[in-house]
C-alpha cells in the first residue's frame, strides 16, 4: 500500500505544506504559496521577491521593489507589501526582548547557511525590546563596506537606545579576525559619543555563536 507522502510531491510547496505543517517550509516556499502564480517559474520568482526583503528594511519598501521582478506586477506587489505590514503589527503583540547573546543568535536562522557574509543589526528600546532587525550590508567586512553612519543612521531613525551587531562566518570559522576587532572598536567608540549602548557583537555560524564584547555567553547587564 502507498504511503500518503508518495501522492504528493513534496517538491511542491502546497503540498508539502499539507503533509508536514507550515513549519517544514523555507521562507521562498512560504512567498510561492502566497503568490499562488506568476509570470513565470514560481520558485524562482519567489527566491528573487525573499532575497529584495532580506536585503532592504522593510519600512523602506516600495512596489517598485518588487516590480522590476519578471512574474510580479503591481497587485503581487501589494499583496507582498500588505503580507508585510499584517506581519509587522501581529508581531507587535509578541514583542521580542533580548536579554542575552544566545536570543540574538536564534532569531538569526535564515542567515544560517548564506555563503556571503551578512551584516545585521538589531535596534533595541530601552526595555531590551527589538524595535528593528535589518541587514547593513552583504559581502566582506571591511572598512568601505562598514561605516558607522550605514549602523548608527537607522539606530537614531529608530530612537534606539543601544544596539547589537551580528555576522556570519561562511567560512564556519568563530573566531574574530583582525578586522571584525577593528571594526568593533569603531563602532564603540561612535556608539559612546552618541550615547546608544553597544551590546554586543556577535559571529554567528549554522552551529553556534561567539561573542566578540562578552568572553562569555551570558546576560547583558
Amino acid at each position: 500500500m502507498k504511503k500518503i507522502e508518495d501522492l504528493f510531491n513534496l517538491d511542491k510547496p502546497r503540498e508539502k505544506l499539507f503533509l508536514k505543517g507550515a513549519s517544514s517550509l523555507k521562507e521562498y516556499e512560504l512567498m510561492a504559496i502566497l503568490l499562488g502564480s506568476v509570470g513565470g517559474d514560481l520558485l524562482s520568482v519567489s527566491k528573487k521577491v525573499m532575497r529584495v526583503i532580506e536585503n532592504k528594511n522593510h519600512s523602506e519598501l516600495s512596489i517598485k521593489d518588487f516590480t522590476y521582478i519578471k512574474g510580479i506586477g503591481r497587485v503581487k506587489a501589494m499583496n507582498i507589501l500588505a503580507m508585510l505590514e499584517f506581519h509587522k503589527r501581529f508581531s507587535k503583540s509578541e514583542k521580542l526582548f533580548i536579554k542575552d547573546s544566545r536570543v540574538v543568535y536564534e532569531n538569526l536562522k535564515e542567515y544560517y547557511n548564506k555563503k556571503q557574509e551578512y551584516l545585521i543589526l538589531f535596534t533595541l528600546d530601552g526595555a531590551r525590546g527589538l524595535i528593528e532587525k535589518r541587514v547593513i550590508t552583504i559581502g566582506i567586512l571591511n572598512e568601505s563596506l562598514i561605516h558607522p553612519r550605514e549602523v548608527f543612521a537607522p539606530a537614531i531613525e529608530d530612537r534606539a537606545a543601544s544596539i547589537i551587531l551580528a555576522h556570519n562566518h561562511p567560512s564556519g570559522c568563530l573566531k574574530a579576525s583582525e578586522m571584525d576587532l577593528h571594526m568593533t572598536n569603531i563602532i564603540k567608540q561612535s556608539a559612546e559619543l552618541l550615547g546608544i549602548e553597544f551590546l554586543d557583537h556577535i559571529i554567528f555560524t549554522k552551529d553556534g555563536f561567539s561573542s566578540i564584547l562578552n568572553s562569555e555567553i551570558m546576560g547583558f547587564t
